[in-house]
């Protein structure tokens, strides 16, 4: 029986620089587009250089008798990823993030390729290690965190999966109208809408709206629970502001549109991949089946 031999994927997003290309078509109309406001290309083009230098040291790193491949964020949905595969994603946090649906159970490297910018909360490795770490994760001998991921099952079959938040509301700034049911208890809300985050996810968007709330949630990131959070619901003669914010470990949050248009269920912060969630359809929210399997160096 042969033998496959690993393959490292590099998981890249365009640089800002790119993005300027991409948009003004040449190099001379991105500069006169910021100077014109009182920018400058130069810091622009300094970090691009820093990104393709940090990602050139990271392909060096490959054994050289691996295979190599490089995604691009707006790629990933076609992107056919192996078994064997060792991912390694090069950019911010939600790089992660965005690659990490797509997986099951192949282990991701986070490279940080400009620690003065990026956080670094998901994406730590630095890029020196990747060498020592490349055939270790490939064993399944590098240190590794099960990273909880947060699900929705919606009832016509469709599912997604998240490793930070999952939204649920209107695509716009008008009001959601949901049922909304947990645990024997069930009301009618109006609100911004609702996320379910995972342990991952306590340091984004839930984050914010926790504080915002003052209603905290504690949950591990390994924990095979999750959290939700109501934003801004709105009590009146016909919705209620009881179930603001709990704990998902085993009954799932069951919510039942009541939106005749513009409801939407969406993962990670990407809106335009979004389920439609019309009137009378129904998302169940909880811990996903699976995790994600992140390298910690």
């Amino acid at each position: 029986m042969a033998v496959i031999t690993p393959r490292a994927v590099f998981v890249v997003r365009e640089t800002d620089y790119e993005a300027l290309l991409a948009r003004h078509a040449t190099r001379g109309q991105a500069r006169f587009f910021l100077e014109s406001r009182g920018q400058s290309l130069a810091e622009v083009e300094d970090r691009h250089a820093r990104f393709h230098a940090v990602l050139g040291q990271a392909r060096a790193a490959v054994p050289g008798d691996w295979r190599q491949a490089l995604a691009r964020r707006v790629d990933l949905d076609r992107f056919l990823f192996a078994p064997e595969d060792v991912v390694v994603t090069v950019g911010p946090d939600g790089l992660v993030a965005n690659v990490a649906k797509y997986l099951r159970a192949q282990p991701v490297i986070g490279v940080n390729p400009a620690p003065d910018l990026y956080d670094g909360a998901l994406a730590r490795v630095a890029v020196a290690g990747l060498r020592a770490l490349l055939p270790a994760s490939a064993a399944g001998a590098a240190p590794v965190e099960r990273r909880t991921m947060v699900q929705a099952a919606l009832d016509g079959g469709q599912r997604l999966v998240a490793l930070n938040e999952i939204f649920v509301g209107h695509r716009s700034h008008q009001s959601a109208r949901y049922r909304i049911a947990v645990d024997g208890t069930a009301e009618d809300q109006s609100s911004s809408g609702l996320i379910v985050a995972s342990g991952t996810g306590l340091t984004g968007w839930a984050r914010s709206i926790g504080e915002a709330t003052h209603l905290a949630v504690g949950i591990g990131a390994e924990e095979a629970a999750v959290g939700y959070w109501v934003r801004e619901p709105f009590p009146s003669v016909a919705t209620g502001t009881t179930l603001r914010a709990g704990r998902l470990a085993g009954a799932a949050l069951a919510v039942t549109s009541r939106m005749n248009e513009g409801g939407v269920v969406f993962a990670d912060g990407i809106e335009q991949d979004f389920i439609a969630f019309d009137w009378g359809r129904r998302v169940d929210l909880g811990p996903a089946d699976r995790t994600l399997t992140l390298v910690i160096g």
